[in-house]
């Protein structure tokens, strides 16, 4: 909103001006929002909490990205449009001069585009991995955008200019050397693999040793788990997102997989002693200790049961009362993964309770269900976790009993 209050009379003085100021603020403002947006996807630990987690993070990171794409590429639109005014030739020489400036500006759009037209699917679907390491290189556009801006910005002139894109570069170079160099080498954690156990036949549960110092975590928390192993099928040295299901207080660290994918897919198989790096903890679930008050009433599916079953495994270690009512959603039996433990667990937990809910017997969730088995489940906070159906699904069924939206906190499994 800076920007605003340089602008003068002879900005609004014909429709040409008009554009002309349209233009370079789209320019200001876009690269702005692509400043912040690549600032918040260096996944800084701790950063992602103020903002309810690293998923929503990176959610507002996509719009923010989206809106500063679009207008930048509005940006040289509008000012040769706003030159055609004068003349034909005027409109074409703002586009295509050979003005340094501008043949920076040229050059952060079109590396831009080739960036992110993976992000946008304007050539199918990528490949995860690939579409990663081509959206990590959209960071460099901001540097050659910054040079364009730099030499010839208008709308923020003198010391101003200087001041905010210096104070943005600075922010975001120092988020990007993070994500690039200290936590390559600080911020990974080193670990081996000490058990491999399998509570259903597609998903299994590794423990975790520390080889230095161990990750200090709440429960709901995850982190971003690299296998350092040549001879898996598949996923070697690459990073996925998975959920802590050990509590915050036990020696190793246990996280739940499932066969969702060829690296996943790997892991099953993977043998004791193999090396992995662990990075995080991200996340902001469940409520801080000590911020917590009244009862919670729990909504997973499937793999989703893993945050709460950390924060099971916690109360019962600590001794902790928790007055929440767990309703867990599978297909049936066979995969109600955890059964007896949950059940174990939420037994020896003063206030808990437990309810397996099996969709080819009861059909999809719904308000009688949740009532019949938490009849106060409208004044209760609700924490759901799991495919993005069900936590669509819940979300209608908790706003019709009359939920507050801030009473509801969803966390799903997605590519981060």
């Amino acid at each position: 909103m800076l920007a605003l209050g340089f602008l003068s009379p002879f900005d609004f003085a014909s429709p040409g001006a008009v554009l002309n100021m349209l233009g370079r603020l789209t320019g200001i403002w876009g690269l702005a929002l692509m400043l912040v947006a690549a600032m918040l996807c260096c996944r800084v630990p701790g950063f992602d909490v103020p903002f309810g987690g690293l998923t929503k993070l990176w959610q507002l990171h996509h719009k923010l990205g989206a809106i500063g794409f679009l207008m930048i590429l509005a940006h040289p639109l509008l000012l040769a449009i706003g030159a055609a005014e004068v003349s034909l030739n005027a409109a074409v020489a703002t586009l295509f001069s050979d003005r340094p400036a501008v043949l920076w500006g040229w050059v952060a759009l079109l590396a831009l585009m080739a960036f992110m037209a993976p992000t946008f699917n304007f050539f199918g679907e990528p490949d995860y991995q690939r579409w990663k390491w081509v959206h990590r290189l959209s960071g460099i556009t901001v540097v050659f955008a910054l040079i364009h801006t730099l030499m010839l910005s208008r709308t923020l002139p003198g010391i101003w200019g200087d001041l905010v894109w210096g104070v943005l570069a600075v922010m975001t170079l120092s988020a990007i050397s993070y994500r690039w160099i200290f936590s390559r080498w600080y911020g990974r954690h080193p670990y081996l693999v000490s058990k491999v156990e399998h509570p259903a036949n597609n998903i299994v549960e590794l423990s975790l040793a520390p080889v230095g110092t161990h990750l200090k975590y709440a429960a709901g928390q995850f982190v971003y788990l690299t296998p350092k192993v040549p001879e898996l099928a598949s996923g070697h040295d690459e990073e996925h997102p998975y959920t802590l299901s050990s509590a915050p207080g036990e020696s190793v660290l246990r996280i739940a997989i499932k066969d969702l994918g060829d690296g996943s897919r790997a892991l099953q198989d993977i043998e004791t002693d193999s090396m992995m790096t662990v990075e995080g903890p991200y996340g902001s679930f469940f409520p801080r200790v000590g911020s917590a008050g009244g009862g919670e009433l729990w909504i997973a599916g499937g793999i989703g049961i893993t945050p709460f079953l950390g924060r099971l495994r916690h109360c019962a270690r600590s001794g902790e009362a928790l007055d929440a009512h767990l309703i867990y959603c599978v297909q049936d039996e066979g995969r109600l993964v955890f059964g007896e433990e949950l059940q174990g667990l939420t037994e020896a937990i003063a206030g808990c309770q437990f309810n397996p809910h099996y969709f080819y017997r009861e059909g999809p969730l719904s308000a009688d269900y949740i009532k019949q088995r938490c009849p106060d489940f409208a004044s209760r906070k609700v924490y759901i976790c799991g495919p993005l159906p069900l936590i669509e699904l819940s979300r209608v069924i908790l706003s019709g009993a009359g939920v507050p939206s801030g009473n509801i906190v969803t966390e799903e499994f997605v590519l981060l």
